[in-house]
């Protein structure tokens, strides 16, 4: 990996991943893009991890596309919407701790996270109207399933940034920590999640993930299917120890 990204493993099975460009408030260029692709290719095809965790040096966890690299009429702005999208799909947990500024594309980059942790410098806003862009990487539908569709709307045409307590205060964000205990407390939920099967994991992140997406009578019968699934493979052995990947 090139250092646009740092590349770290606190923990057994746990893959940190760490956005370095702190002098543009880690926004995304083509190099760093580059790297998070390589990386989420590692973290999906090695059995090795379990769970992961993004962040961004200080002083923000990602300012969204770097304007300088990506304002060119040709640029590939898909590929960045590509890469916010694959997040979602990834097949492992990933935990999003964002220690500052998550702001348009970089907020994207968070809600595609199964969730996140902040610190309480942390700052999050949407600014697509304001620059007179149209979100294309799932602000205008993950925000609204984190936040409300009411507080969405004061986020997304207001532009106006938000707080980590109030992020913490409409569902956006899971913890509110100090900036020391951010990283560790991460860690720690990611080691959490480790130490259980992985089949399993995977089962269960899935039925949550496709149940958020429909109905709630869809919702029950997807978890259904899951569960009848699993029980056909013979793995309902409570308190089984994970096996080696």
């Amino acid at each position: 990996m090139t250092d646009v990204l740092l590349v770290e493993e606190p923990a057994e099975g746990i893959l940190l991943l760490r956005l370095n460009r702190p002098a543009q408030r880690n926004a995304i260029d083509v190099a760093l893009l580059d790297a998070m692709n390589a990386a989420f290719d590692d973290f999906t095809a090695k059995g090795r991890w379990r769970a992961a965790v993004l962040t961004g040096t200080a002083p923000a966890f990602c300012a969204g596309l770097d304007l300088k690299t990506f304002s060119a009429p040709d640029a590939p702005r898909a590929a960045v919407t590509a890469l916010i999208q694959r997040v979602p799909h990834l097949g492992k947990p990933i935990i999003a701790a964002v220690g500052g500024a998550a702001y348009t594309g970089g907020l994207e980059l968070a809600l595609s996270c199964d969730f996140i942790l902040a610190s309480e410098g942390a700052r999050f806003a949407d600014t697509h109207a304001k620059i007179g862009a149209l979100s294309g990487s799932g602000m205008g539908s993950r925000l609204p399933h984190a936040v409300g569709a009411r507080f969405a709307r004061q986020m997304m045409l207001s532009c106006m940034p938000i707080d980590a307590a109030t992020a913490l205060r409409v569902g956006l964000i899971n913890e509110l920590l100090p900036a020391d205990g951010l990283l560790p407390r991460a860690v720690e939920v990611a080691m959490a999640i480790a130490a259980h099967d992985p089949g399993l994991i995977r089962i269960a992140k899935g039925v949550i993930d496709r149940g958020s997406e429909t109905t709630l009578a869809e919702a029950l019968a997807i978890e259904t299917h899951a569960l009848e699934k699993r029980k056909a493979e013979g793995a309902m052995t409570w308190n089984r120890t994970p096996s080696p990947q």
